[in-house]
């Protein structure tokens, strides 16, 4: 790998004017260093100092059909030419409506926004509309959004989140409102027991439960057989408002997101990510008699740039590409392959590590050996920090990807790519 000179300038120079030299902290690590980029196609990232990367953090997820992509910058550039934002309603959205009412199990009607922490807000005010109740249960390592009350028991330090049968929800930046945490209750994720407690003793004020259907923010953790059934029956029978946070999960792991993935269809959900193919969407999906709160207008949902023409063409293309015979077959075996060869390179080499998650997404954990479950079990038993080294390493080999841990495919990636990865692994391990 060649030198970075160039990324590091433009670093120094950009913490001039922009506040950490980043617009999202998520970039903002020191190992790897954040680079600076000039250009992508398909599998590939090129930085500004001409190296090459094959990209498995494919913008935090979106680029479900890797960088630049014919049919979607074709569709967005057809829409343009007629007009940008109208400030009124066009076509497009109904398409988009119409096809997401046929691909997801959930969704009798849809309503748009722009990011994924916007309409976690919407999914929310919608459960507290409804129920006539406030407080919402969310899980640890669960993340839900930036804003002030949901951001809570993201990755806390265990010295502060409590006991594991009884967390205490714990803010997760400074400058977050107290008054906020007061209406989350925070629980273990893949322990039914503790759920179906916390409702028999407090159900009567609990608008809505959240959670990610594969905990894709801390592990990639699938959940226990008959889990998310438990959990449906139990928000059920207590009169709550079951969401599912697809933001990551909806059009990865197949055309109907974890929901229909996994079998088990919740009242509310959000998508985004990977839905825009790269440019900025989200979406909000329920039963019709918990979105008409949003159309007749009890609940106030509302925002300049939803369903904006590039958005809906974008998503409109995208979705027609997934659509097509054997792309998500492809795209799950491919992901497969990477997966279990880098496992099995990690066994072979005698290095302790948890390779999980279906094949369109996986996580890879360097562990002392002991299973990988729920945000507790990870944060004992996973060694974060030799995974930022991994990544860092990959970097100088030519691999990009996330140095939590979290690997994303595409349809752009090929045999290849993924030949070259085990490759460029087995180099990094072997200097790790």
């Amino acid at each position: 790998m060649g030198s970075r000179v160039r990324s590091e300038e433009l670093l120094a120079r950009s913490r001039q004017s922009l506040a950490g030299g980043v617009s999202s902290n998520v970039r903002a690590g020191k190992v790897p260093p954040p680079l600076f980029f000039a250009r992508g196609q398909g599998s590939i990232l090129y930085d500004v100092d001409g190296n090459r990367y094959v990209d498995y953090v494919l913008g935090q997820g979106p680029l479900i059909l890797g960088h630049s992509p014919a049919p979607v910058l074709e569709a967005v550039q057809e829409a343009l030419a007629k007009g940008q934002l109208y400030a009124g309603q066009h076509e497009l959205e109904i398409a988009l409506s119409e096809e997401l009412q046929r691909l997801i199990p959930c969704a009798e009607l849809v309503r748009y926004s722009n990011t994924g922490s916007e309409i976690v807000q919407a999914a929310l005010r919608v459960a507290r509309a409804h129920t006539g109740r406030e407080k919402v249960i969310k899980f640890e390592g669960h993340y839900h959004g930036w804003f002030d009350n949901i951001l809570v028991s993201v990755h806390p330090p265990l010295e502060v989140a409590g006991p594991d049968e009884a967390p205490i929800p714990v803010p997760g930046s400074a400058g977050q409102a107290r008054s906020a945490l007061g209406d989350v209750l925070v629980l273990p994720w893949n322990d039914l027991e503790a759920l179906e407690e916390a409702l028999e003793a407090r159900g009567e004020e609990v608008a809505a439960v959240i959670m990610e259907p594969i905990m894709c923010n801390t592990g990639c953790i699938l959940p226990k057989p008959g889990y998310l059934e438990g959990v449906q029956k139990a928000c059920r029978r207590h009169g709550v408002v079951l969401i599912f946070d697809e933001i990551i999960t909806g059009f990865r792991v197949g055309l109907g997101g974890a929901q229909g993935f996994l079998g088990v269809t919740p009242d509310l959900a959000v998508f985004g990510k990977a839905m825009g193919g790269g440019f900025p969407i989200s979406c909000l999906a329920g039963r019709r008699d918990l979105m008409e709160w949003i159309a007749d207008g009890r609940v106030n949902h509302s925002g300049t740039f939803n369903s904006n023409v590039v958005a809906m063409a974008a998503a409109l293309a995208t979705l027609s590409v997934l659509k097509g015979d054997g792309v998500y077959e492809r795209l799950t075996s491919l992901g497969a392959r990477l997966r279990d060869g880098l496992a099995e390179m990690l066994e072979e080499m005698g290095v302790e590590a948890q390779v999980q998650g279906p094949g369109p997404m996986f996580h890879l954990a360097f562990t002392d050996g002991q299973p990988i479950y729920d945000y507790r079990s990870y944060v004992r038993h996973v060694d974060e920090g030799k995974g930022h080294r991994f990544a860092d390493l990959l970097l100088d080999e030519g691999v990009r990807c996330i140095p939590r841990g979290l690997w994303y495919l595409s349809t752009a990636h090929t045999e290849e790519d993924v030949e070259f990865t085990l490759d460029a692994a087995r180099s990094a391990l072997r200097r790790l």
